[in-house]
């Protein structure tokens, strides 16, 4: 549901022409909105009704409905890389890239941000392509980057401690102020309490500030993992050495220390490690 409402916030109503032509998948884009907006109002009266979400159905048909955000947001993200696909000679595609940048993988930005397509040197794509150069720094195919902080007994500690030295590891950047890490906590404890005798470990990099917020998050979440941290916020040495610009986001890294994926969550990890696992 994440995609979705991310998607529908930005609400696609382009009414500005490219190279002299209206926007022909305008109807398109209005149809999947106009959908998306009829199932968050169904979400919306559930959570009237039920708040906290206690009652069984609630979960049950707030968990259809989000399904079927996610899927609409598919469909959404589908259409939106045929424009760009489509349109390499125009202008078109420039504010779609804008709007739907975060919900690209790096692959999909990149092939978006095509130095030949005729759009390239538009200036309203200064961001994607700083986006674009942030992912560089932690693509998969390249090697790890070293770093070097203090674990929550201030004992300095490296990352090549854990990471290259035979395991799959996920480098985990989060912080106990960032409310969506939190959230994605308890999946990660769960795919590590399930991999972990398998090889699979975990490493928390945070991005906190102030000693006390970061130990007492690891103890009330149960993180049973390695944890790293600068205490230097947005200033951590992890934020330019991978590029993050946003929590949580992590990194999957090879036993030789190559990394094979980036900002997997939820259902995407898990799949991963199955298909590492082979279960």
């Amino acid at each position: 549901m994440k995609k979705i409402i991310t998607l529908v916030l930005f609400a696609i109503t382009m009414t500005a022409q490219a190279q002299n032509h209206i926007d022909p998948y305008q109807p398109l884009m209005d149809a999947l909105d106009k959908q998306a907006d009829n199932v968050l109002k169904e979400y919306r009266a559930i959570q009237q009704k039920d708040p906290n979400g206690d009652l069984p159905e609630s979960k049950a048909k707030a968990r259809i409905l989000s399904d079927r955000l996610d899927s609409i947001g598919d469909e959404q993200l589908k259409l939106i890389k045929e424009i760009i696909r489509d349109n390499q000679d125009n202008d078109l595609p420039v504010r779609y890239i804008k709007d739907a940048m975060y919900q690209f993988t790096y692959e999909e930005l990149k092939t978006a941000l095509n130095p030949r397509a005729s759009y390239y040197r538009h200036p309203d794509l200064d961001i994607p392509k700083k986006l674009l150069a942030n992912y560089e720094k932690r693509k998969p195919g390249i090697q790890f980057h070293e770093l070097e902080m203090l674990d929550i007994n201030d004992k300095p500690v490296k990352l090549s401690q854990w990471v290259g030295t035979g395991n799959y590891v996920l480098v985990d950047f989060w912080a106990s102020w960032c409310g969506p890490c939190r959230r994605e906590m308890p999946f990660v404890i769960s795919v590590y309490e399930q991999y972990h005798a398998k090889g699979f470990d975990v490493v928390g990099v945070s991005l906190d500030q102030k000693k006390e917020a970061w130990i007492n998050a690891i103890q009330q979440m149960g993180m049973r993992w390695q944890q790293m941290s600068d205490l230097k916020g947005w200033k951590c040495a992890a934020v330019d050495a991978y590029g993050v610009t946003s929590i949580p986001s992590n990194i999957l890294v090879d036993p030789t220390g190559k990394i094979i994926a980036m900002d997997l969550r939820g259902k995407k990890l898990l799949d991963k490690l199955k298909e590492i696992y082979g279960e």
